[in-house]
């Protein structure tokens, strides 16, 4: 992705040190942050100062592999053992995190550059990955198009392109004249933020739409598609993404809105059987009683919106059945999701 006219990666690591774009600043600044180990990268991924699927798994890998640089040389086992876990208990909800954690550390068991290498490969191919999808989901786009999403799965969730939003940008280099239609995304206003500040980089015209307003727009007949990312897809084709996923897939096959997802192999979990068996993370209340944004002076604050006394649920994710999606964008090509072809994507 182009910012200013220097072209980034989300996420990167150069001489042990792992760089990501701090997505909490955005979109009021772009700002670099550095990682000097792995606990700090950890508190990144906790922190969402990286998030999305492939730039979490990107961000484990690394910091596993910085776990290995670090290692003393005595008790390395039991060191890298511990780092090993305290990744995996960053974000429990994304199977790229654990795809990524298992890659490098059995590689960084056969020895430390082969760690770096193996964390190297998984980003390498994260941004492949989503060019592919971005290639076979184009297909599915017509000119004129107005197109739905929810939460971010652009090029900020993932190494580069992303992958809900990478059609659309094929689309666009195509100048089909596509519309998008962002949704908010409560609480962390993850659409909002950083979907609409892609697209707006991007030249691609968009509306910004509460996340309520789903239902009328459809009805309405003012979407044609929607896609949305993935945080996990079990076996089955129950699909895992950002809290409000459901509530659109169910509105989209009531008014005919044909919902697809857009997700790289590594984010399906053949051991996961269903939607049932996904561990769904809830984060802090604070995140729905406070909002963070720009004043008139340009100064960053964080205010209560919520009543004073009140609690809060702030469950950060939900799961689609497979029955409302009517398609899986991978990077094999498109595929329905259900068991069989699901297994054909591994065999």
């Amino acid at each position: 992705m182009i910012v200013e006219g220097k072209d980034y990666r989300t996420i990167w690591m150069e001489k042990g040190r792992v760089f990501m774009i701090e997505q909490n600043l955005l979109p009021f600044e772009f700002s670099i942050y550095e990682s000097d180990d792995y606990q700090t990268t950890c508190h990144a991924i906790k922190t969402m100062i990286v998030r999305g699927a492939g730039a979490i798994g990107a961000a484990a890998g690394f910091a596993m592999a910085q776990a290995f640089q670090r290692a003393p040389v005595s008790g390395f086992l039991p060191y890298v053992e511990k780092a090993k876990a305290d990744i995996e208990n960053t974000r429990p909800t994304a199977r790229n995190l654990f795809y990524a954690v298992e890659i490098v550390f059995e590689a960084g068991l056969q020895s430390i550059s082969k760690a770096v290498d193996a964390a190297q490969a998984i980003a390498d191919k994260d941004a492949s990955d989503s060019q592919a999808i971005g290639n076979f989901g184009n297909h599915l786009i017509k000119p004129g198009f107005r197109i739905e999403t929810h939460c971010n799965a652009g090029w900020l969730a993932f190494v580069d392109y992303g992958t809900a939003l990478a059609p659309i940008y094929k689309a666009q280099a195509e100048n089909k004249s596509i519309f998008v239609w962002v949704d908010e995304t409560r609480p962390r206003g993850q659409g909002a933020r950083l979907t609409a500040w892609e697209l707006n980089n991007a030249g691609i015209p968009h509306k910004i739409a509460p996340d309520t307003a789903g239902a009328w727009l459809m009805s309405q007949q003012k979407v044609d598609m929607m896609i949305v990312g993935a945080d996990k897809i079990a076996a089955n084709g129950d699909t895992a993404n950002k809290i409000g996923t459901f509530e659109k897939a169910i509105t989209a096959k009531t008014f005919g809105v044909p919902f697809y997802v857009a997700a790289p192999t590594s984010t399906f979990d053949l051991l996961c059987k269903s939607g049932r068996d996904i561990i769904i993370e809830e984060r802090s209340d604070e995140e729905v009683m406070y909002q963070t944004g720009v004043d008139e002076s340009g100064i960053l604050r964080k205010i209560r919106v919520a009543s004073p006394g009140s609690a809060a649920i702030n469950p950060a994710f939900d799961v689609t059945p497979a029955e409302f999606i009517a398609g899986i964008i991978t990077e094999k090509g498109i595929i329905k999701p259900n068991a069989t072809e699901i297994g054909r994507l591994f065999s």
